[in-house]
């Protein structure tokens, strides 16, 4: 025995997070090699029962926990990737939105930063086939045969070499005869992009030696000549060492040179070709001067939120349409900017940001990246590598770009601050976009601000309470004019008969005059598709989709019906499939029908729809919009992609085909989201000072009260109403609101589960907070029946986090009951 005992090395041991829908961070040991320069905000590879994942560190410490821990694998990156805000701010979200840490970082992390792993065989080091002594059946000696030839197989190949299509027997009995192992082959998703560059071999990199080649290509006129272009592009001569760089041949070969005499040169030992890995991100380079010119209205507003920041107050910025918020937004973005800060940009709507991304490109050039759906894996990884190494200071994105890894961020702008389209819904974090931005303004001690032409009421009542600093532009940039409302009664023109399809005589004269000016119109509905309904004349049968409680829409030039809540299709139906009628008629309008319609009217114009079917590729928006500003359009029809925030100088009519559709939503928010959807498409016309605008809003009913309120424009009328109305029944911003979703397949066990955890909600938080299991509007979705329970709880006075932990508490126990084990509960806290 020593008599020295030995010093044992502490283990250090860190706290994962993990993209898997886990509530807990896992413990795991940390090896030594790693331990000197492992950080949080690392990304490792960490086993995770049988299966390997992406983990993120979030906490570095040296206390074993009480279950058996593994080793992390492997670190994947350099430096940390997520920074100690981020991890604090996602922290936040899994409490505050009743959701697991996994499912925030599965939400955050870009799939292209998540490593994939292929399952692998490979025979056992120790099999031998002529010593083993075990009997292999046939199909068990084909497989083996063939790890024979080639080292390993993928596990997706076995069906075709063993020509069964379930061979995990097979798999279990040569895994058991020591006959193979499984392993998996670990990659990350992420790959840079590369590009084939050419250079002189560094022996022809000299004048003299120069002078030699083109005496040996003497009778090789086409070397010569990529030669020739090669010294052109790259100039030895003055700079030797931009040889080294090189130059991409990809320009070579577009300088119409011959790309075989390219690879003669490189096979002859005079270039050399070589991978140069390229961002795929867009460069541009700045084209308008740092300074942007303010009116005295705009430069009022500047210094009125500068008071607001000197206050640590987020600003509410209510600018009317038109009022020129986006130029403010850039003389703060630049200040921000020059005084070494990050800055984000979010907005609702990728339709949103191909406008204004064009716009602000001229200003700050390659100091901004865009982060959104429609971008590639690899490129929001690139975006996101660019603000952890400080390429990228200033970011324009939608909600999820608020989860990017700043870790110097000083401003945050929150464009269209209303838009319900800051709202996830599914899967979880179910967060609210606005809501985020203060917690991360918090986080970074950062200035705020929220700019709307028609902020929520929610948003508005706490700025009226101090809690925001409101600020307020009045009049529309340019000297323009906010444009004259008409409404028209198309239940009269119905019963006169001067509708022309869904386009009443008043819209119709007025797109008639505005054309002949050469002015182009905007026609919005809220719904896209050919017709919201199918119906059957005689029986009055409407066809549903066979999986969700809805009818399908007819979609014209596909011809079939769709469900644009799961996705199902079927043929457009020649009769009726209840009585076999051939009466079948189309109800209500949509886009592709709108389109058709108004084609008919005007044969002559060019007409074309914004919507989601039109929009699905990565660059239809920028398409369509491009080609509306080059008035190579002169009537866009879509649906609510066309009201967010786009400035197009040549519109000087709206029209709105239906307000009654957006105003019959049986939910407590119908009058305001109307009365901001019909506003914000409204203030789409007449823009410019030398084009008054004009807006037709078409309805069945006239006497509707918010129909008056977007006549008058008279935002602060319908919140007063409106607010007093929330106050006596208890709804935002008086009482916070938690909907828990409860789904299953079977609509009895779905009911019986609801009512169950409704029982437990109110024996525990009492009856006037949970108001009982209801159908919703969708009953059904994807062969799911759905009930919901609003749950509604005091802004004051009451313990938010215990009564959250309560609902947590008491979905857990209708999950424990025998009759529920499959039906799926979810929370929704602050439902938008």
């Amino acid at each position: 025995m020593s008599l020295f005992p030995i010093e044992e090395t502490p283990i250090t041991y860190a706290d994962v997070m993990v993209p898997l829908a886990v509530p807990n961070l896992f413990t795991y040991k940390v090896p030594e090699d790693f331990v000197p320069f492992l950080e949080i905000g690392f990304r490792v590879i960490v086993p995770f029962g049988s299966k390997i994942t992406t983990g993120i560190v979030a906490k570095i410490h040296d206390q074993a926990p009480a279950y058996k821990t593994k080793y992390i694998d492997n670190i994947l990156d350099g430096r940390p990737v997520v920074s100690p805000q981020q991890i604090k701010l996602m922290h936040w979200m899994a409490d505050y939105y009743m959701c697991t840490i996994g499912e925030v970082l599965i939400a955050t992390l870009p799939a292209g930063m998540k490593i994939s792993s292929d399952s692998k065989i490979q025979l056992h080091p120790d099999y031998d086939p002529e010593w083993s002594g075990v009997e292999l059946n046939e199909k068990e000696r084909l497989l083996v045969e063939h790890l024979l030839e080639q080292p390993h197989v993928d596990f997706k190949e076995l069906p075709e070499i063993i020509g069964i299509k379930s061979p995990s027997k097979v798999i279990k009995s040569l895994v058991e005869k020591q006959a193979i192992i499984l392993f998996e082959q670990v990659k990350d998703k992420y790959s840079p992009k590369k590009e084939k560059y050419v250079r002189l071999k560094e022996h022809w990199a000299e004048e003299t030696a120069l002078q030699q080649l083109f005496g040996l290509l003497e009778k090789k006129e086409k070397q010569q000549e990529v030669i020739m272009r090669y010294l052109q592009a790259v100039n030895i001569f003055d700079q030797p060492e931009l040889n080294e760089i090189g130059l991409s041949k990809k320009s070579l070969t577009a300088q119409e040179v011959s790309p075989s005499a390219i690879k003669t040169l490189v096979k002859n030992q005079i270039l050399e070709e070589f991978n140069v890995e390229i961002s795929r991100i867009g460069h541009t380079s700045k084209t308008i001067p740092d300074q942007v010119e303010l009116t005295p209205a705009q430069q009022k507003a500047k210094a009125e939120i500068n008071q607001g920041f000197e206050n640590n107050q987020p600003v509410l910025l209510h600018g009317i349409t038109g009022s020129g918020k986006t130029e403010l937004y850039i003389s703060m973005i630049q200040e921000a900017l020059d005084s070494g800060v990050q800055v984000l940009l979010a907005l609702p709507e990728i339709a949103l940001t191909t406008q204004i991304v064009d716009r602000l490109s001229k200003y700050f050039g390659d100091q901004m990246g865009v982060y959104h759906s429609k971008y590639s894996d690899n490129e929001r990884v690139e975006v996101w590598k660019g603000v952890v190494n400080g390429t990228i200071q200033f970011v324009v994105g939608v909600r999820s770009s608020l989860l990017l890894p700043f870790d110097h961020l000083g401003l945050i702008i929150v464009d269209e601050c209303h838009e319900t389209s800051f709202k996830q819904y599914d899967p979880a974090p179910r967060y609210y976009g606005a809501d985020l931005a203060l917690v991360l303004g918090h986080l970074h001690q950062a200035r705020l601000v929220m700019g709307s032409a028609t902020p929520s009421f929610e948003q508005f009542y706490l700025a009226e309470k101090g809690k925001y600093k409101l600020v307020q532009l009045t009049e529309r940039f340019g000297q323009a004019q906010l444009p004259e409302i008409q409404l028209v009664d198309i239940s009269r023109e119905r019963k006169a008969k001067t509708m022309q399809g869904p386009y009443s005589s008043v819209l119709v004269k007025a797109l008639e005059e505005a054309l002949k000016k050469g002015e182009q119109a905007i026609i919005f509905q809220n719904r896209r598709g050919y017709a919201p309904v199918l119906i059957c004349e005689d029986c009055g049968t409407v066809h549903q989709c066979p999986n969700c409680a809805v009818s399908l829409t007819k979609h014209q030039f596909q011809n079939e019906l769709k469900c644009h809540y799961c996705g199902y299709k079927a043929a457009v139906p020649h009769e009726c499939f209840a009585c076999g009628s051939k009466d079948l008629v189309d109800q209500g309008f949509g886009t592709q029908k709108l389109e058709e319609s108004l084609q008919q009217i005007f044969p002559e114009i060019s007409i074309q729809r914004m919507d989601l079917d039109t929009t699905r590729n990565k660059y239809s928006y920028q398409t369509i919009i491009d080609d509306f500003e080059k008035q190579k359009i002169q009537v866009l029809i879509g649906t609510q992609m066309v009201t967010k925030g786009l400035d197009f100088e040549g519109v000087s009519l709206v029209g709105i085909v239906d307000a009654d559709r957006m105003l019959g939503f049986p939910d407590f928010r119908s009058n305001e989201r109307a009365y901001q959807m019909m506003t914000q498409v409204g203030g789409r016309a007449g823009r410019r000072a030398e084009r008054k605008g004009k807006v037709i809003i078409q309805s069945r009913d006239l006497a509707q009260a918010t129909l008056h309120t977007v006549v008058e424009q008279n935002y602060t009328g319908l919140y007063k109403n409106e607010i007093a109305e929330r106050e006596e029944f208890h709804y935002p911003p008086f009482r916070r609101l938690i909907k828990i979703v409860v789904k299953h397949r079977e609509e009895r066990v779905c009911q019986q589960a609801a009512v169950y955890l409704n029982a437990v909600l109110q024996e525990w938080l009492g009856t006037h907070r949970a108001l009982g299991a209801q159908s919703p509007a969708v009953s059904k979705i994807r062969n799911e029946y759905i009930r919901e329970i609003i749950v509604k709880l005091e802004r004051e006075n009451i313990d938010l986090k215990k009564a959250k932990r309560l609902m947590q508490q008491a979905i857990i126990e209708t999950e424990k009951q025998a009759a529920f084990k499959k039906v799926r509960i979810y929370c929704d806290v602050d439902p938008y």
